[in-house]
């Protein structure tokens, strides 16, 4: 079957570590099943993976890919979660699971004609979504869902910060808090996509750094380093702030007088469960609210779509066709 691949490692040219080509049929342990893919898309995951991030040698080749949308071996419509853990490990959420790992990482991907999940791992698409939008939800969107709304216990008429506009679950953070009636402020270096934030929904957008009118309710932070200080002085007293990422370093000041004294909430949160990714597809369904896609090409045309990503022109996803 036709699939991406990581062939190797190498991080200063991951396209260099990237192939298209022919891979066998997806291996199906006990209580796991095969879907037959229409719709793929690309994360920056894919990209880390070809620069040896939470692979090792002996994994290689690796089929990339996390999300994705097809038909399941009854016929059925479905989307793939891509978050391989036992709910009963975790507590009840396999996020929590030690011994979780995304598509990719110890099991092939989804940018594959084919690929074999656990059967739990599928959820039902709605006909009100095509392929295209379907297989955007399981990993931007699905994280952004679980910020918001199950670490951030957002409600309608709050106000939230989103640092970093122009990023995938940046995007999906300003979609789906907009829909879900909440004031939606916005941070960029770039005034480009801080407009393109504005055309979204965002009620405002500011450059990076600059001082807000007024304190905020919820940060959702994925950058990290450079925004961290700024997040901490928008953030209200008892407000709360999610991290789900940090692109531009881990090591930030904690500033610790910032969280105690003004009884503030940092959460972290990754990914999302089944349940969240059934919720966020029934949101989706209700609200008409749909991903933002940048670009569809074919799957045989993967390079080009990483190249667009890696070279940071996409302004939402990059959807493969399979």
């Amino acid at each position: 079957m036709l699939a991406v691949t990581a062939a190797r490692f190498d991080a200063d040219d991951p396209l260099a570590a990237l192939e298209v080509g022919d891979r066998p049929e997806p291996e199906v342990p006990e209580g796991w099943v095969v879907v037959e893919l229409e719709a793929v898309a690309v994360n920056h995951h894919d990209l880390w993976s070809l620069q040896g991030v939470g692979l090792r040698d002996e994994q290689l080749p690796m089929i990339l890919g996390c999300d994705g949308a097809g038909v399941d071996p009854d016929g059925n419509e479905v989307v793939v979660h891509a978050v391989i853990g036992d709910p009963d490990a975790g507590g009840g959420d396999e996020t929590l699971d030690p011994r979780r790992s995304l598509l990719s990482e110890r099991h092939p991907g989804t940018l594959a004609e084919r690929v074999a999940v656990p059967r739990r791992n599928l959820v039902p698409k709605p006909p009100s979504l095509s392929w295209e939008e379907a297989a955007c939800l399981p990993t931007a969107y699905l994280t952004a869902y679980r910020m918001l709304f199950t670490r951030g216990g957002l409600r309608p008429g709050d106000t939230v910060l989103v640092q970093g506009a122009g990023g995938g679950v940046a995007t999906a953070l300003v979609l789906l808090a907009r829909a879900a009636g909440l004031r939606v402020w916005v941070t960029s270096r770039d005034p480009g996509k801080g407009e393109r934030a504005l055309e979204l929904g965002a009620h405002r957008a500011f450059e990076s750094g600059e001082r807000l009118p007024a304190k905020v309710d919820a940060v959702m932070e994925t950058v990290g380093a450079a925004t961290w200080s700024h997040s901490q002085r928008s953030l209200r007293p008892g407000g709360t702030l999610v991290v789900a990422g940090a692109t531009s370093g881990n090591d930030p000041s904690a500033d610790l007088a910032q969280v105690f004294f003004l009884q503030r909430s940092v959460i972290g949160s990754t990914m999302g469960t089944r349940a969240e990714l059934e919720r966020l597809i029934s949101f989706c369904d209700a609200t008409g609210v749909r991903p933002l896609i940048d670009s569809v090409r074919p799957l045989a045309e993967a390079r080009a779509g990483f190249a667009r990503m890696l070279d940071g022109e996409q302004f939402g996803k990059v959807v493969l066709t399979v």
